[in-house]
């Protein structure tokens, strides 16, 4: 039988048992409470932009630009110009040695002259057998192998001349004039090199029309194609900003890059604006109508996309219609509205219903934001 000393400690300690118990109850609930609530970061959706802007850095190029070379092979022997040099439509660019021309030149006149004799020959010996063929001292087969000798010797007297045209000809190729009015912007070879035929040895940009070459995302190609109105400025000069025009992008993307080749034409000359130079384009392009949204924002389950919506601290699964891709963005068709506040962040972490408190504002003791 227990005295009355230890059946009170034995409550005593009953009691404090059950109060360790509640205690850790208590702090139970707490922690199941405060894990319930999820840390999301939201966006407040706006009205759908109607233009979108985008900026672009390039390069200033000419809009024809040739890489100008000899029709002959050969040594050069003189270089007329440097880089930067203005040159006129067939000023001289460079020369090659023509001394083995010219020799092919000659023998092809001493060719045309042999041929000038036997042609003349082949002529007065035709006469004179007609001549005889019209007395009868002759045959008809004579004078036409007479005939054959004449048409044999103009043929010949033909090949020899043509040869001495084409002669003359490679003659003139061992000196290089501009084909257009334009400024030099690279020389390829110098004098004393031996260059095969159709080398380029000098760079040739035209004057007057100039670009600027950009290179665009594949994700804004035809948002830029379809561009209102198109600004460049250059690094050098950016408060002086003219208006250009797309005028061609290309059709493949480059296999480096993954992006697509475009030329901004400037249709004004402007002498602040040189070869080289590095430019910024700014594009502005119109935009389909709609709410956009992040990428992060999308919850993508058995082919169906959907996004949170936050209503009074909790989270809210709402189906949408896609539109379409807009860089990091998607257009929304239908299924949201402006106001609204969407989940762009921890989007697979959450379940319908479930309490969430916004990252970067005060929430109450209940966990809903205040």
């Amino acid at each position: 039988m227990l005295s009355p000393l230890r059946r009170s400690i034995a409550a005593a300690g009953a009691y404090l048992f059950l109060a360790v118990l509640a205690s850790l109850a208590g702090c139970s609930k707490k922690i199941e409470q405060s894990e319930d609530i999820r840390p999301v970061r939201t966006l407040t959706l706006a009205p759908g932009s109607s233009e979108a802007s985008m900026e672009l850095s390039g390069e200033v190029v000419p809009r024809y630009e040739s890489r100008l070379g000899f029709r002959v092979g050969g040594k050069i022997i003189a270089r007329k110009v440097e880089v930067g040099s203005l040159v006129k439509r067939g000023q001289v660019l460079m020369q090659l040695d023509p001394a083995d021309l010219q020799l092919s030149q000659a023998q092809a006149k001493a060719a045309v002259s042999a041929a000038d004799s036997q042609l003349a020959l082949a002529k007065a010996d035709l006469e004179r057998y007609r001549e005889l063929r019209a007395k009868n001292f002759v045959s008809q087969a004579v004078l036409d192998v007479k005939e054959a000798s004449f048409k044999a010797a103009q043929s010949a007297h033909d090949q020899a001349s043509a040869g001495l045209k084409v002669q003359t000809n490679q003659s003139s190729y061992t000196t290089l004039v501009a084909d257009a009015e334009g400024v030099v912007t690279g020389i390829d070879a110098e004098v004393g090199q031996v260059v095969a035929a159709g080398s380029p040895v000098v760079r040739l940009a035209r004057t007057g029309a100039i670009e600027v070459k950009v290179s665009i995302p594949e994700d804004r190609v035809e948002a830029i194609r379809q561009a209102k109105s198109v600004t460049v400025r250059t690094w050098a000069q950016r408060d002086n900003a003219v208006t250009g025009v797309v005028r061609e992008i290309a059709p493949a993307a480059d296999p480096a890059t993954r992006t697509f080749s475009a030329r901004v034409a400037l249709p004004k000359a402007n002498a602040d604006i040189r070869l080289g130079m590095t430019a910024t384009v700014s594009f502005s392009a119109p935009l389909p109508p709609g709410i956009r949204v992040p990428l992060s924002a999308l919850l993508n389950d058995q082919g169906k996309t959907s996004v949170w919506l936050v209503e009074k601290g909790k989270v809210k699964l709402v189906p949408i219609e896609v539109a379409g891709p807009q860089g990091n963005e998607i257009v929304v068709a239908s299924g949201l509205d402006a106001g609204q506040e969407v989940v762009i962040a921890g989007v697979n972490l959450l379940r319908e219903g479930q309490k969430v408190s916004i990252l970067g504002r005060p929430t109450s003791a209940s966990g809903a934001p205040q």
